[in-house]
């Protein structure tokens, strides 16, 4: 499949590109619709994203650009040629969760209110931008066969395009993109059970939910950025936070005795752990 979507005055225009806006607009309309419900301002999701979106994209290049430095440091301004590929969704994350503490700090909004907002949001967007990946015949794994493939039931144009350099490849984007959008559906029947989970404990699903899967489709994938030997970044970094979200979920509830319940509307009010 082509990945360019059309040319725009000479620029080609990646299908990769406007699936990641694509993921992006749903998530911003989904998350102002559940900052409404919880008592926020209708545009407090828009004005964050005017810092946050540029600041997360910075962050998911200088993490892929920090854990593959070599090729940079003998050719520094690629580090600026994001048209070649390299966008860690992972420093995406540290860097888009660093602005919104100070964001909310700011506007005097709950930082557990705002991420329970966002997150199953930011997970279907995940899934969505996967598909940038398919598109881009990346984030693959292991070779394989069609036969295999076709085992699976896949529609023939996922098949045709897993065949890169000759030789068909493990669908990983497809594997993630499903476990994504599965989470996302999760979090969304948990959240709507009102007072099941406390504050704060729809984030902390979605860390548990992501970085579960993430580590074991990560070592599926044959594009892998490392720290040394064969410890994959991704991975490491998953089992972190699938430990530490738990260890910080059970922690909450045995320790912190003025947690809410997540009931859609606490909406503004004091900052708490």
């Amino acid at each position: 499949m082509n990945r360019v979507a059309f040319d725009l005055f000479g620029i080609e225009i990646y299908w990769y590109a406007l699936i990641i806006v694509f993921g992006i607009v749903v998530a911003m309309w989904l998350s102002t619709r559940e900052g409404i419900r919880a008592n926020l301002k209708p545009d407090d999701v828009t004005d964050f994203m005017l810092v946050g979106l540029p600041v997360a994209f910075i962050g998911a290049r200088l993490y892929y650009v920090l854990f593959d430095l070599e090729p940079y440091l003998a050719d520094p301004i690629q580090i600026l040629n994001i048209r070649s590929g390299g966008l860690a969704i992972y420093g995406g994350l540290i860097a888009g969760g660093i602005w919104l503490y100070f964001f909310c700090r700011r506007n005097f909004i709950s930082t557990w209110t705002f991420l329970d907002i966002a997150a199953p949001s930011v997970l279907l967007a995940q899934g969505i931008g996967r598909w940038g990946n398919f598109m881009n015949q990346e984030a693959f794994g292991a070779n394989t066969t069609r036969q295999f493939l076709e085992s699976l039931h896949l529609p023939k144009f996922i098949i045709d395009n897993m065949e890169i350099d000759g030789i068909y490849r493990q669908p990983t984007f497809l594997y993630e993109s499903l476990w994504n959008v599965l989470g996302f559906i999760v979090l969304i029947i948990l959240r709507k059970k009102n007072g099941f989970l406390k504050q704060g404990e729809v984030a902390l699903s979605y860390v548990i939910w992501y970085s579960f899967g993430r580590f074991f489709i990560e070592g599926m994938r044959t594009d892998s950025l490392y720290l040394f030997g064969e410890l994959r970044v991704s991975q490491l970094l998953s089992a972190l936070l699938f430990v530490g979200a738990w260890a910080l979920l059970i922690w909450r509830r045995k320790k912190v005795t003025n947690l809410k319940p997540y009931n859609r509307s606490y909406g503004k009010d004091q900052f708490i752990i």
